[in-house]
C-alpha cells in the first residue's frame, strides 16, 4: 500500500472506524476514544491535514501522524518532530536527534511530563527525567499525540501536571515488505574551514513478515545503526544501534488482538559540551573552541607529554608523577570527554478480549531495563582519610581514598586519573488493565487499574584511565575499583523502589450535540528508599554524602555527631484526581472544555535530602506538587481545514525547580510555593489546493510566581515574576508545494526569550536578564523516483536544519537568583543530510 504523502486528501466516513487513528496511550485508552468517535462525530471523519490532526476530544489535544514524521530527518528524536505542535518547546543538542536535548510544554519542564510508548513511561523513575536520545526510531512510528497539560485517567505516572506525549508504534502489515533508508550528512557552519564539518551517517532496514496464517499473523522486525562526531569538536561521538520489532495476532474480525512489541537501543556517545551561560560564544567561529573549562583553540583529543601528572598533588606529601595517565586536570578532564553510555531496552504488550456484546477486556503488561550512566573524571587518591584518629577509605568529604597502590610504584602517595560516572540501573514492571461496557450507543463506562513497580539502583563506581585518556570501561560498575578493605568504593550507594498503584474510572456520554466525559483516578503511590551512605548535610541534592562501605564506622560517627547514618525510609502519597470535560459540536466546530487535576511525587533526590532529618521531624516529608488546569477552546475541522485556539489557566502548588550542575553532577532544589501558569495555543493546518499545504501554529506562555522565597535569613524577591528557562512566546510555520514527483517543503519556527533566573534580573556579571528569542529554519525536498517491487514509493530526500545557520543558546534549566548562572548547551549549526528511502 503507498505511503499517503502529505498533499494526500484523506477523508474518511463512519463505515471505516476500525482505521480510525490512536490518540491515547494504552490499548484502553485507545480502544474507548475510538468507540467514541462513532458517538461524537456527525458525517465523515477527517483524519488530518497535512499530518496534522485535532481530534474531537475535550482535552487540548493535537496528533502527528507518519505524514509529518516522514518528512522530518530520518532518525531524528521524536522530541524535535513534536516541536511542530504549539505549546512545545524543544531545544536539541545536535542535528542528528541522539545527543539528547531539553524542552518545555507549556512552560513545564520535561520531569514533569508523562511520555510514553505504547502506554509504557519512558521517564525515568526516580528524577523522572526524559532522555531525548533513547527514543525509538521514527519509521516504526503510526503517530504522536500531545495532550497540553493533562493526562489520560489511565496513565502509569507520578509525575505529569504538565501534559503527556503518547507515542504509539505502528501495526505490522498485512502484506510482505522490505523498507530502508539510507541516510549521509555533514553539518555546514559558516566559514572557510573545512574542518569543522562534521559527518553523520545511518542506516535502517525493516522487514514486515505479512500475514503468516491468513488469520492475521504477522509481525516487523527493524534494525538501525547511527554514527557521528560531535558538531563542535573533533572528539566528541556517537555510536547508536537499534533494534525494534512487533508480533500481531487479530482474534476474530471484531477488533480484537494480541501484540507483543519490544525494543533496544544501545548509545555510546560523550557530553556535547555545556557551560556556564557567561562563557557562551560571541561569533559562530568561536562555536568550535570553546569548551566548559575555557581553555580556548586547541587541539582533539588533547594530549600531554607522557609524565603529566593527573590532578595536581598526592595526598600526604610530594606526589610522584604517573606517566601512564599523559592527561592533566585541564586537558584531561575537558567535559567533551564525559560519556554518557545507556542501554536500554524493554518488552510491551497489548491485548483486547470482547468479553461479551458490550464488554471489552483491554491488558497493557510491560517490562523495562536501563542501564546507563553520566560523569567526567577525577583523582582518585591512594592513600587513607584519618578521620576521629582511624584510617578510612571509600568517599568522603567529597575525595576518593582507597587506602592502596594504584600504580604500583610502592607508595601511597599518588593522586591517579580515573572515571566516576554516576550510575544507575533500572529494572521495571508495569501492567495497565481496563474493563469497559456500553450501556446503550450513547453512553460508556470504564474501569482501570494500573501497577508500575521500579527497582532503581543508584551507585557511584570508579574506574582507571588509559594511556588515551579513555576510561577502561564506561560502565565503571561491570568492574570496579576495590579499596584495601576489600569493596567497592561508590560516590553514591542507594537503593529505592517506586511503587504505583493507581484505580482510575471515566464515563463517556452523548446528550445531542453535547458530549460529556466524566473520569477520576486515584494514584497510591510508595517510595522506598535505601541510603547506604552517611548523610553529612540537609542538602544531600548537592552530593554531599560520605560512602565507606562496609568498614567499623565507630569512630567516624563520634567524630561526625550530627551526621545522618545510613538507613531506610518510606514515603506514600496518594491523592483523587478528577478529569472531566465536553465537547459541543456546532456543525464543522466544535467547543470543547477539560478541567483536571494532576500530581507531581517528589523524585528521589529531594526524598533522599530529606534523610538528614529524623522522621519524626515536622514537615520532613517532601511535599508533592499539584496542579488545577483549566481548559477551553473552539476547533474546526473540514476537508481542507483543521483549527484549533485553546485558552488554559493552571494553579501549580509547591512548584519545585530544579537546576543541573554538570561541574558537581548534582541537582540543585528551590520550591517556589504557588505558581499560576496561563496562557493560548493554536494552530491551523489548511490544504488551499491538492498541490499546497499550510500549517502555522504559535502560543503564548505566561506564568507567575506568586511569592517571594524567604529561608536561610534572606529574601528573594520572586512574587509577580516569571518562571526562568520557558520561552515566552513561540510562532511557527510550515509550507508545501508539490511538482509532479518533487515535493518541496520548508518550515520555521522563531523561540521567544527566555528569562535566566527566576529573579527576572540580569546575574551578576551579566548584562541581560533573558537570553535572546531565535529563529530556525528547515527545509526538505523529496523526490519521487520510482516504485518498490512491494508497491511503496523509492525517494531521494534532502534535509537541511537551521538553514541560516543561526548562533544561539540553547536548552537550559534556569536558576533561582541573579547570584548563579544555568549551564546551557549551543544550539547547533546548519547540518544537511541526503536519503535514499525505499518503501516509505
Amino acid at each position: 500500500m503507498k505511503f499517503k504523502y502529505l498533499l494526500a486528501t484523506s477523508v474518511v466516513g463512519l463505515s471505516a472506524v476500525a482505521a480510525t487513528p490512536a490518540f491515547a496511550q494504552s490499548t484502553g485508552s485507545v480502544d474507548f476514544e475510538e468507540d467514541d468517535e462513532v458517538i461524537v462525530v456527525t458525517g465523515a471523519r477527517f483524519d488530518g491535514v497535512g499530518g496534522v490532526e485535532v481530534p474531537d476530544t475535550p482535552k487540548a489535544t493535537q496528533v502527528l501522524n507518519e505524514e509529518i514524521i516522514r518528512r522530518q530527518r530520518p532518525g531524528q528524536t521524536v522530541n524535535d518532530i513534536v516541536n511542530l505542535v504549539p505549546g512545545v518547546s524543544f531545544q536539541n543538542n545536535d542535528p542528528w536527534g541522539s545527543s539528547g536535548g531539553s524542552f518545555t510544554i507549556r512552560g513545564f519542564s520535561s520531569d514533569r511530563i508523562s511520555q510514553t510508548l505504547d502506554g509504557l513511561p519512558l521517564n525515568d523513575s526516580g528524577n523522572y527525567a526524559l532522555y531525548t536520545n533513547q527514543q525509538v526510531d521514527p519509521e516504526v512510528l503510526e503517530s504522536v499525540n500531545v495532550n497540553l497539560g493533562v493526562t489520560d485517567v489511565d496513565s502509569p505516572t507520578a509525575s505529569a501536571v504538565g501534559g503527556t506525549i503518547n507515542i504509539r508504534t505502528r501495526e505490522p502489515s498485512n502484506d510482505f515488505k522490505i523498507t530502508a533508508t539510507m541516510t549521509g550528512g555533514t553539518t555546514l557552519p559558516e566559514g572557510d574551514d573545512i574542518g569543522r564539518s562534521r559527518a553523520y551517517m545511518r542506516a535502517f532496514g525493516m522487514v514486515d513478515t505479512g500475514d503468516l496464517t491468513g488469520s492475521g499473523t504477522k509481525a516487523f522486525v527493524s534494525y538501525s545503526y547511527t554514527r557521528y562526531n560531535n558538531p563542535f569538536n573533533n572528539y566528541g561521538k556517537v555510536d547508536k544501534n537499534q533494534v525494534n520489532g512487533r508480533i500481531w495476532q487479530d482474534l476474530g474480525d471484531n477488533g480484537d488482538f494480541i501484540s507483543v512489541s519490544g525494543h533496544y537501543n544501545e548509545n555510546r556517545n560523550n557530553f556535547f559540551g555545556s557551560f556556564r551561560l557567561d562563557s557562551f560564544p560571541e561569533t559562530k567561529e568561536d562555536r568550535f573552541y570553546i569548551t566548559q573549562n575555557g581553555l580556548g583553540e586547541q587541539d582533539y583529543p588533547c594530549t600531554l607529554p607522557a609524565g603529566t601528572l593527573f590532578g595536581g598533588g598526592g595526598v600526604n606529601g610530594e606526589a610522584e608523577q604517573y606517566s601512564d595517565s599523559g592527561f592533566s586536570g585541564d586537558c584531561g578532564s575537558t567535559f567533551d570527554r564525559r560519556y554518557n553510555p545507556s542501554n536500554t531496552g524493554n518488552i510491551r504488550g497489548a491485548s483486547r478480549f470482547s468479553l461479551g456484546e458490550n464488554l471489552v477486556l483491554t491488558v497493557d503488561p510491560s517490562f523495562q531495563y536501563v542501564k546507563a550512566n553520566g560523569g567526567g573524571v577525577e583523582d582518585l587518591r591512594e592513600g587513607f582519610r584519618t578521620v576521629g584518629g582511624v584510617d578510612y577509605t571509600g568517599f568522603i568529604g567529597g575525595g576518593y581514598y582507597f587506602g592502596r597502590d594504584l600504580n604500583g610504584d610502592g607508595d601511597l602517595l599518588d593522586s591517579i586519573a580515573g572515571a566516576d560516572p554516576s550510575q544507575t540501573q533500572t529494572r521495571r514492571y508495569g501492567v495497565i488493565t481496563s474493563l469497559a461496557y456500553e450501556l446503550n450507543p450513547e453512553h460508556r463506562v470504564r474501569l482501570a487499574y494500573t501497577w508500575d513497580r521500579a527497582r532503581h539502583r543508584q551507585t557511584g563506581e570508579t574506574t582507571f584511565l588509559r594511556n588515551n585518556g579513555e576510561p577502561n570501561d564506561v560502565f565503571p560498575v561491570n568492574d570496579p575499583l576495590l579499596t584495601s578493605d576489600g569493596f567497592a568504593l561508590n560516590k553514591r550507594d542507594r537503593l529505592s523502589y517506586a511503587i504505583l498503584h493507581q484505580v482510575s474510572g471515566e464515563y463517556r456520554g452523548e446528550f445531542g450535540n453535547l458530549t460529556a466525559v466524566l473520569g477520576l483516578r486515584a494514584p497510591f503511590f510508595t517510595r522506598e528508599l535505601n541510603q547506604n551512605c552517611f548523610t553529612t548535610t540537609p542538602d544531600a541534592g548537592r552530593g554531599f554524602i560520605d560512602c565507606l562501605g562496609d568498614q567499623d564506622t565507630t569512630a567516624y560517627e563520634a567524630a561526625n555527631p550530627d551526621y545522618a547514618p545510613p538507613q531506610s525510609r518510606t514515603y506514600e502519597y496518594d491523592e483523587i484526581l478528577p478529569n472531566v470535560g465536553f465537547t459541543y459540536a456546532l456543525g464543522d466546530a466544535s467547543i470543547f472544555g477539560n478541567y483536571a487535576k494532576g500530581l507531581s511525587v517528589p523524585g528521589t533526590d529531594p526524598l533522599y535530602a530529606s534523610l538528614y532529618f529524623p522522621a519524626d521531624t515536622p514537615g520532613v516529608q517532601p511535599v508533592p506538587e499539584t496542579t488545577d488546569s483549566f481548559d477551553l477552546g473552539l476547533r474546526f475541522q473540514s476537508g481542507q481545514i483543521q483549527a484549533q485556539l485553546a485558552g488554559y489557566y493552571t494553579m501549580y502548588e509547591n512548584r519545585l525547580a530544579t537546576a543541573y550542575d554538570p561541574i558537581q553532577d548534582t541537582v540543585i532544589f528551590r520550591n517556589l510555593g504557588r505558581v499560576d501558569k496561563y496562557g493560548v495555543d493554536g494552530s491551523v493546518a489548511w490544504r488551499p489546493t491538492s498541490n499546497a499545504l499550510l500549517y502555522v501554529f504559535g502560543s503564548i506562555t505566561e506564568s507567575e510566581i506568586k511569592n517571594d522565597l524567604v529561608g536561610d535569613g534572606q529574601t528573594i524577591e520572586l512574587g509577580g515574576k516569571r518562571e526562568s528557562g520557558a520561552p515566552l512566546w513561540s510562532v511557527g510555520a510550515r509550507g508545501q508545494l508539490s511538482f509532479g514527483s518533487v515535493e518541496v517543503g520548508a518550515q520555521v519556527k522563531h523561540t521567544g526569550e527566555r528569562y535566566v533566573n527566576d529573579e527576572n534580573v540580569a546575574p551578576t556579571g551579566l548584562d541581560f536578564a533573558k537570553v535572546d528569542g531565535y529563529t530556525l529554519v528547515d527545509l526538505d525536498v523529496r523526490w519521487n523516483i520510482g516504485e518498490t517491487p512491494f508497491g511503496d514509493d523509492a525517494a531521494i530526500q534532502l534535509n537541511v536544519t537551521n538553514l541560516f545557520d543561526e548562533l544561539y543558546v540553547g536548552g537550559f534549566g534556569g536558576s533561582l537568583d541573579r547570584g548563579s548562572l544555568p549551564f546551557v548547551q549551543i544550539g547547533p549549526p546548519r547540518a544537511a543530510s541526503l536519503s535514499l528511502i525505499f518503501g516509505f
